[in-house]
């Protein structure tokens, strides 16, 4: 359970300050600057779940993993729309 609970969160927080970003391309206005922070909070509580789960090596190694496929799959995401500019 708190392996999900940490996936979720880490999808969460991922998600969270990408939107947040300059470089995004899903919104025409940015979201505000205390969801980022909240998107980071996310992302150390998902951090903190995967290392109680599996391990510092292990853990850290997930929510890397994880943060990478949010990160690398949402422009490709908003591309396939047709969201992309």
């Amino acid at each position: 359970m708190i392996t999900i609970c940490a996936l979720a969160l880490c999808l969460l927080g991922g998600g969270l300050v990408f939107l947040a970003s300059s470089r995004q391309t899903w919104r025409r206005t940015l979201l505000p600057v205390a969801a980022r922070a909240i998107g980071w909070l996310c992302l150390g509580l998902s951090a903190w779940a995967w290392i109680a789960s599996a391990g510092l090596g292990a853990g850290l190694s997930a929510l890397l993993v994880n943060l990478m496929l949010v990160w690398v799959s949402l422009p490709y995401l908003a591309w396939w729309r047709g969201v992309a500019r």
